[in-house]
């Protein structure tokens, strides 16, 4: 397998609510995550991040994303993924009941490689834009 489908296989499990479980074998045990936003500050694991994601599918189980780009760097063994998390705030799971509001969250995934596996990964993204659509924060 290439680490362009390692990492397709590794976004779509990550996209789809798989946590960590579904998204271990595309992974070192020990990958760290790295982000500049808030709702995910103290997260730097990957195990972690894929978990955190995963919860986002209770109070929003429509979850799902659509892809807008994807590219391989071999020289530096990093693969980019581009997409649009789209979801609506339907379910009370503890965060208060629901606002029927919706989230279209544009991010960029930078998966970098060790061997075949993802050994590091930024995301980038802009959680207070998402956070303000789903009525989550002002």
């Amino acid at each position: 397998m290439t680490i362009r489908d390692t990492a397709r296989n590794f976004f779509d499990a990550c996209e789809t609510g798989k946590g960590w479980d579904g998204c271990r074998q595309y992974c070192h045990d020990n990958a760290t995550f790295a982000a500049q936003a808030d709702i995910v500050d103290g997260i730097d694991t990957l195990a972690d991040y894929t978990d955190w994601l995963a919860s986002m599918f209770v109070p929003c189980p429509d979850g799902h994303y659509e892809l807008t780009g994807f590219a391989v760097d071999e020289d530096r063994q990093k693969v980019i993924g581009t997409g649009i998390f789209k979801a609506t705030h339907t379910v009370d799971a503890g965060n208060g009941p629901p606002t029927g509001k919706s989230v279209a969250a544009d991010y960029a995934y930078i998966m970098e490689f060790d061997g075949d596996k993802i050994c590091h990964m930024t995301k980038i993204w802009n959680d207070g834009h998402s956070l303000r659509q789903l009525g989550w924060a002002e």
